[in-house]
């Protein structure tokens, strides 16, 4: 599967001089965790609910823009980018989303909760319903049947073994 597949193509944008306080209060709104912030048409940072300050760090807000608290530069993916590789830049640098750039256009956006939907859905890797054997002809083992094959166990290993 690709990025593409399960990109969030309504991507929540800002721009880099709107005070933080309207950049938190549009995240509230929406219900989601990433903002990308966009200048003439251009990605230039990610903003995230923990660079706000979260719920209770409204002070942290106060007198704030965008571009003072956004993280510069993201890290982007493309559409055609594999969940695996995603999935590895996105645990091995720490943070919560990739955008998706197409060329030079925002296309979607992907993050944790996106992957971790895809897992908790089982689309990733189907996996077949298991068989279970049942043995008809086995029936319940006895002390007699025991001793049987025990004693036809040591008539095998008394053989004489021929040379190669």
């Amino acid at each position: 599967m690709r990025v593409n597949d399960i990109m969030t193509p309504a991507v929540r944008v800002v721009q880099s001089d709107l005070d933080a306080e309207a950049a938190w209060q549009k995240m509230r709104t929406a219900r989601i965790r990433h903002l990308v912030v966009m200048d003439d048409d251009r990605v230039v940072g990610i903003v995230s609910a923990h660079d706000l300050g979260g719920p209770r760090e409204g002070a942290a807000r106060k007198g704030q823009t965008v571009n003072d608290v956004m993280t510069p530069d993201p890290v982007v993916a493309s559409p055609t980018m594999s969940l695996r590789e995603a999935a590895n830049v996105l645990r091995g640098r720490a943070i919560g989303c990739l955008p998706v750039i197409d060329g030079a256009r925002l296309v979607g956006i992907v993050t944790t909760t996106d992957l971790l939907d895809l897992i908790g859905r089982g689309a990733e890797r189907p996996v077949a319903d298991s068989t279970r054997w049942v043995l008809r002809a086995r029936g319940p083992r006895t002390a007699k049947l025991m001793r049987a094959k025990a004693t036809a166990n040591r008539k095998t290993s008394q053989r004489p073994r021929a040379r190669a």
